[in-house]
């Protein structure tokens, strides 16, 4: 029975890691991916002749393009939840439920869901008036 060559175990590990990362979108498998294919690349060329050499590379030369790559691949990718986090909800209108003091909070009710809402600058709106969506700060609506 023949075994697998080094190089072709970093490539299977390489497309493995790459199949994980489409399924889980967290961008650390690809950067497991990018220092498998460095390791079998090198193993090839023979200068990682040992396991103990071919793991110490993996290892480096995932972590170096993890730190080095991660944050760019996040911006590129738009996996930046921060950015664009219920921007479609301003503008929209809500329904007071609790009223909300000066500079406290209530309930508004918005497609179905109760949530927490607070006035614009610290205003008091009364229940049952309709307000708009002015920004979504955690899980509070600020509304006007």
């Amino acid at each position: 029975m023949e075994y697998l060559s080094s190089p072709q175990f970093w490539i299977i590990l390489a497309a493995v890691a790459l199949l994980l990362e489409l399924f889980s979108l967290a961008f650390f498998a690809m950067f497991l991916s990018f220092g498998a294919l460095v390791t079998a690349g090198l193993a090839w060329m023979g200068l990682l002749p040992g396991l103990p050499a071919q793991l110490l590379c993996f290892g480096g030369s995932s972590l170096l393009s993890l730190v080095v790559f991660r944050k760019y691949a996040q911006q590129y990718f738009g996996n930046n939840e921060k950015s664009g986090s219920y921007r479609e909800f301003i503008g929209d209108p809500v329904q007071i439920t609790v009223a909300i003091p000066a500079n406290g909070e209530g309930k508004a009710s918005y497609r179905g869901s109760e949530w927490i809402a607070v006035g614009v600058q610290g205003a008091a709106l009364e229940a049952g008036t309709t307000a708009h969506i002015k920004q979504v700060d955690g899980i509070k609506l600020v509304v006007q």
